[in-house]
C-alpha cells in the first residue's frame, strides 16, 4: 500500500497518537478518506477547494453505488473529523463538513440469541470435545469452547478476545483485566466454566509463545476471521443458522442476558468497555420488557 496523502497521513497519526485507535480503525478511516481524495481528483476540485456542496455531492455519489445509509453516515463521519482536523491544525481557512447533515440510520435492534439457544451453543461444543479423538481437532474443539466460554462469560470484543495473552489461563482472580478501545483497561468477570475451559485449552497447547489462542497468522494469533467462520460452524452443530451468529451477537447476547436478569445499565456499560452510556443504550429495548413485567406483576392495581 502507497504512502498515504500527507493531509490524510498528519490526520492518521493524530488520531493513532492522541486517541489510541486501533490498526483496524486506521486503516478503514484511510480507505474511507482514499475513496474521498480519489472522487474530489476525480473531479479536479482541490483539498482547499471542497465546499459544503462538494460533500452533498459525494454524498448523493455513494447513494448512487448502492451503500446503505449507516456505511455512508460512516464515511461522513470519517471525512467530517479529517475536515475539522485540518481546519484546527491551521491546514484549511474553513471546514466545509460543518453544516452538512448525515444521512438517517436507521436505529435497529441488535440481533440476540436467547438464553437457551446459547446453553445449546455451548452443549454442542462440549459435545464436540467429548467426542473428539484425532488430537488436531480435539485441540480445535477445546480452543473453540474456551472461546465461547470466555466471550459469553465477559462479552469481550472479539479483538480483545483473540488478543488474549497465555497469561490470561493461569490467573487465579475471578476477573481479566483488558485493554480496550483508546488504550482505556476495565475488569471483566470470569466463571468458573471460562477458567475451567481455559486451563484444559491451555494444557493442549505445543510450543511457546504470548498468546492464548495461537495461529500462524502475520499478528501471531487467530484472526477474527478465523474466529467467525468457525463460530458459524459451531452454530450449526447446535441448529443456529450462520446469518444469525457472529461473535459480536455473542456480546450482544452477554449485555442483554445481564439486564433480562436485573443488571443496571450502567454496569453493563462498564463491563462492555463504552466510554459513552448512550452507546449501551441500544439495549434499552430489553429494560423497557423488564419494566413492562415489573408493573404488570407488581402493581398493585394490576390485578383489579
Amino acid at each position: 500500500m502507497s504512502p498515504p496523502d500527507p493531509e490524510i497521513g498528519a490526520y492518521l497519526d493524530m488520531l493513532a497518537a492522541e486517541r489510541g485507535a486501533a490498526i483496524n480503525t486506521l486503516s478503514a478511516y484511510r480507505r474511507d478518506l482514499d475513496d474521498y481524495r480519489a472522487w474530489l481528483a476525480g473531479g479536479g476540485t482541490d483539498l482547499d477547494a471542497v465546499e459544503a456542496a462538494t460533500l452533498r455531492a459525494y454524498l448523493a455519489e455513494l447513494e448512487t453505488r448502492g451503500l446503505k445509509a449507516s456505511s455512508a453516515a460512516r464515511k461522513l463521519s470519517c471525512i467530517r473529523g479529517f475536515h475539522k482536523f485540518l481546519y484546527a491544525e491551521g491546514l484549511a481557512e474553513t471546514d466545509p463538513s460543518a453544516p452538512v447533515s448525515g444521512p438517517r440510520r436507521p436505529q435497529g435492534l441488535p440481533k440476540v440469541l436467547g438464553v437457551a439457544e446459547v446453553d445449546r451453543l455451548l452443549d454442542a461444543a462440549r459435545a464436540r470435545v467429548g467426542a473428539s479423538e484425532h488430537p488436531g481437532e480435539a485441540a480445535r474443539a477445546r480452543r473453540m469452547l474456551c472461546l465461547l466460554e470466555l466471550l459469553y462469560a465477559t462479552g469481550l470484543r472479539v479483538s480483545e478476545l483473540i488478543s488474549l495473552p497465555r497469561s490470561a489461563a493461569t490467573t487465579r482472580e475471578r476477573y481479566l483485566v483488558v485493554r480496550g478501545k483508546g488504550g482505556r483497561e476495565r475488569l471483566v468477570p470470569l466463571t468458573d466454566l471460562a477458567r475451567a475451559a481455559m486451563r484444559e485449552h491451555l494444557a493442549g497447547l505445543t510450543g511457546e509463545g504470548p498468546w492464548l489462542f495461537p495461529s500462524d497468522s502475520e499478528s501471531g494469533h487467530l484472526t477474527r476471521q478465523a474466529f467467525a467462520r468457525d463460530l458459524k460452524v459451531a452454530g450449526g452443530a447446535a441448529g443456529i443458522r450462520a446469518d444469525r451468529i457472529s461473535p459480536h451477537v455473542l456480546r450482544h447476547a452477554f449485555a442483554s442476558h445481564l439486564l433480562q436478569n436485573g443488571a443496571d445499565l450502567r454496569i453493563v456499560q462498564e463491563l462492555l468497555g463504552h466510554a459513552d452510556i448512550s452507546t449501551t443504550q441500544i439495549y434499552t429495548h430489553v429494560l423497557d420488557e423488564r419494566l413492562k413485567g415489573m408493573v404488570r406483576d407488581l402493581h398493585p392495581l394490576m390485578d383489579e
